[in-house]
């Protein structure tokens, strides 16, 4: 049987076949496909962890007990997991164990272009990459074999053009392995350092294994046609290639990355007039193959930014610029990305705004994050998961050093509620431990918007679907230290309990913690909810004063030939944010 699939599909499908019984993850772009597909598969277990070294410890425990297990994480969530990933390349596995990350050239939605392939050099583990939908179906199975034969974690590395492209796929039944037992070892799995001592040798000796199997495995292979070019690639890259140069050019395609098959690239090299590398990001291949002596060409031609394209390729091999294929009339105008017409957000950010000129605001990562745009401008940094809360501390520890007017910028750290359940609540309790004088202000909108609506610890609901402890975020504030009558919790939508929040928030002398509770607008219970809730102008009444404009809300539309204010109703919810700011009351609920 075949079908259509995603690779994130594709690698979810590959590990229901390959027997896979527990899996782990944090959603995160352009990996999160993959635990919702798998998900839905029969005789498995899946979940969605706060955060990516949560999901690592949770497959590993899963792998440790015999069974096959896989953790997937976007790549800046390997960051996350690199303590225990690091760690458990020592103790080696006990059922077959892959950690799958997904790489993003061009950081269509990442904060870096970080290249995990040199994870797996650090970690001293394989590293795996496949370059469409079958492969991804094929190399998990291939991988999960890995891990058991050589006791090794595999590092299974996919692309944002891998992950989301889709290719024609062959299905076949689930086969799972017998469980391996569980012998108590703790020279094994205790790594206290007498036993990581011991341990590093091995883990040496191993690697020589692989790399002698990284020149005999399928995962690497030969395509020889014209020889005066060779080009060695890997994931995508390898697609673009054929794409462009057909049989044109001899191939090697790596699918095993690391070790690399140094005998087989020697040979490969060997067959070939002129050898070039083509691989999105660093030049992980390349260098290594120069250090081996082998005359090649890569980053001096290829760009170490960005994705590749078949047009990249042609151009830089062929000397073929990229045709126009047609041009439009009329340039689109610019359209920044904003946050929804009725985010919850909206009424929270057009207060603190206001504060702009008066406060530090420490961002994190999340739809909030567009909260830097104008009109509100009221997020001065963004580093990494949960740095909101603990880089505004920083900042004021500073303030109370410093020497200079900024001394008088009030810090508040915004962060979201799966952003919080991930990595805030240790910055929140190093706030309360160390008494710090921070406002935080979680964004609660009851899911993980940014990613496409999954579950966390505060909705109740498991990955699975089942109804599970929902984590109170008050009672957990008040849990790290927090003291009650200094955390308020209000609906964003309530204009004038938001400012006094805010107000309340900036003159406080001690850890101080808004909570702003609405769910998101694009859930569907709530879509559905205010379909016919919808706030119209009074054309009579407007006085163009545009400050219904400042609330940055996208349904708002200027009529300049008419002077006057319009309001889209398609996408139009009913919020009332722009309904409490306009002072000449122009604007109404539709129906009213």
């Amino acid at each position: 049987m075949k079908v259509l699939m995603t690779g994130n599909e594709a690698v979810a499908r590959g590990a229901y076949e390959a027997g896979v019984m527990v899996a782990s993850a944090y959603p995160g772009t352009p990996s999160t496909e993959i635990m919702e597909n798998f998900s839905k598969y029969e005789g498995v277990y899946a979940e969605w962890a706060p955060n990516e070294k949560v999901a690592a410890e949770v497959a590993m425990g899963a792998a440790v007990r015999g069974v096959r297990s896989f953790a997937s994480m976007k790549h800046v969530g390997l960051n996350v997991a690199a303590d225990p990933f690091m760690s458990f390349a020592y103790h080696g596995s006990n059922g077959g164990f892959v950690i799958i990350t997904a790489d993003e050239p061009n950081m269509f939605s990442s904060q870096n272009e970080q290249d995990n392939r040199l994870y797996s050099i650090h970690a001293k583990v394989v590293c795996i990459e496949p370059s469409d939908s079958q492969e991804c179906i094929n190399f998990m199975k291939i991988a999960f074999e890995i891990s058991e034969k050589f006791n090794t974690t595999v590092l299974f590395r996919l692309t944002t053009r891998v992950c989301h492209s889709k290719t024609p796929v062959e299905l076949n039944e689930r086969i799972v392995p017998k469980t391996e037992t569980f012998i108590k070892n703790p020279k094994k799995y205790v790594m206290v350092p007498a036993h990581s001592r011991a341990k590093h040798p091995e883990i040496e000796e191993n690697l020589l294994k692989l790399r002698e199997f990284s020149n005999t495995t399928i995962l690497n292979r030969e395509e020889i046609h014209d020889t005066k070019i060779g080009i060695i690639c890997n994931g995508v890259s390898y697609l673009y290639a054929r794409e462009v140069m057909g049989d044109k050019a001899s191939y090697l395609k790596i699918g095993m990355s690391n070790p690399l098959p140094i005998e087989k690239i020697k040979s490969f090299a060997k067959k070939v007039d002129k050898l070039y590398i083509i691989e999105e990001n660093e030049p992980f291949m390349e260098t290594q193959i120069k250090s081996w002596g082998i005359e090649c060409t890569g980053k001096d031609l290829f760009p170490i930014c960005g994705e590749f394209s078949p047009e990249l390729i042609r151009e830089k091999l062929l000397g073929v610029k990229p045709e126009i294929a047609f041009t439009a009339e009329n340039e689109p105008p610019l359209r920044p990305p904003v946050l929804c017409a009725g985010c919850p957000h909206r009424g929270l950010y057009f207060e603190l705004g206001k504060y702009k000129k008066k406060a530090f605001f420490s961002g994190d990562i999340g739809c909030y994050t567009l909260g830097y745009l104008p009109p509100f401008e009221a997020m001065d940094i963004s580093i990494d998961m949960g740095a909101s809360i603990t880089v505004a501390q920083g900042y004021q520890r500073a303030n109370e050093k410093a020497d200079d007017d900024n001394s008088n910028l009030k810090p508040f750290a915004l962060i979201g509620d799966s952003t919080f359940f991930h990595s805030g609540v240790t910055g929140l309790l190093n706030m309360t431990y160390n008494h710090t004088p921070i406002t935080v202000i979680i964004l609660d909108n009851s899911i993980t918007a940014m990613t496409g609506h999954q579950d966390n610890p505060g909705t109740g609901v498991s990955a699975m679907g089942n109804m599970s402890q929902k984590v109170d975020i008050e009672t957990l504030c008040l849990a790290c230290g927090v003291k009650e009558n200094n955390i308020v919790v209000v609906d964003p939508y309530d204009l004038d309990a938001t400012k006094e929040a805010v107000k309340r928030g900036y003159e406080a002398t001690e850890p101080f913690v808004i909570i702003t509770r609405r769910e998101c607008a694009l859930l569907k219970p709530v879509q559905q909810e205010r379909v016919d809730m919808k706030c119209k102008v009074d054309y009579d009444k407007c006085r163009f004063c545009k400050i219904c404009i400042n609330t940055g809300c996208p349904a708002l539309q200027i009529d300049h030939e008419n002077e006057k204010i319009f309001i889209d109703t398609v996408q139009c919810n009913g919020c009332t944010i722009c309904m409490q700011v306009c002072p000449f009351d122009a604007i109404e609920k539709a129906g009213e």
